[in-house]
């Protein structure tokens, strides 16, 4: 009883919260909502058992990537409204018609894969080496194991696109605002005026 009270609370609250981040014009609004709907999803891991995964929904999801979308959205002008032009339509029925087609096969999935059998069934690590039974023994074992080729494949492109990162943000601009007075700054235009000028 107590796991159907909590799975619809969380349920109710998830989709509240990633509809605010959907509607709402704020961005500081989106993103503290959008970090809650994260959390929420991350308490359906433990009520299904899968502490480990919980915790690093938590910590991923809601610590990393909200931390890099809140550097993020320091370098944009979240004052003014964001107006979308879609440059190819076509691309873009297809790509909705793919992600539709996906959606669909999410959900066909369970039901025709009912009665496949687990190759890694839970527990197993506990079976093997003696160890207390837990989520974090059996996804350790699954991913050094079956999956070890493709988790040091996403290791090593995570670290690429980080040193990517750090050198796209090294290159020097051509003013340094940290080396203007008050004045200067004032007085110096935006890109976007700058834009509009050319224009």
């Amino acid at each position: 009883m107590f796991e159907v009270v909590a799975f619809y609370l969380f349920a109710f609250l998830t989709i509240a919260m990633f509809t605010v981040t959907v509607i709402t014009k704020n961005a500081l609004y989106a993103l503290s909502s959008l970090a809650a709907g994260m959390i929420f999803i991350s308490a359906f891991f433990f009520l299904l058992g899968a502490e480990f995964l919980g915790a690093v929904q938590i910590v991923v999801y809601t610590g990393a990537v909200m931390a890099l979308y809140a550097f993020g959205m320091m370098f944009f002008d979240s004052i003014n409204d964001v107006k979308e032009s879609v440059a190819n339509p076509r691309l873009t029925f297809m790509m909705t018609g793919i992600i539709a087609l996906l959606v669909v096969a999410i959900f066909v999935a369970p039901i025709i894969g009912a009665n496949i059998t687990a190759q890694y069934p839970v527990g197993m690590a506990a079976n093997l080496y003696g160890t207390i039974d837990g989520n974090a023994q059996d996804v350790g074992v699954v991913l050094f194991t079956k999956y070890l080729v493709p988790f040091e494949v996403a290791a090593v492109m995570l670290l690429v696109a980080m040193i990517g990162g750090i050198i796209l943000a090294g290159k020097k601009m051509d003013i340094s605002i940290t080396q203007l007075s008050e004045q200067e700054i004032d007085n110096h235009k935006t890109d976007t005026e700058i834009a509009k000028d050319i224009k």
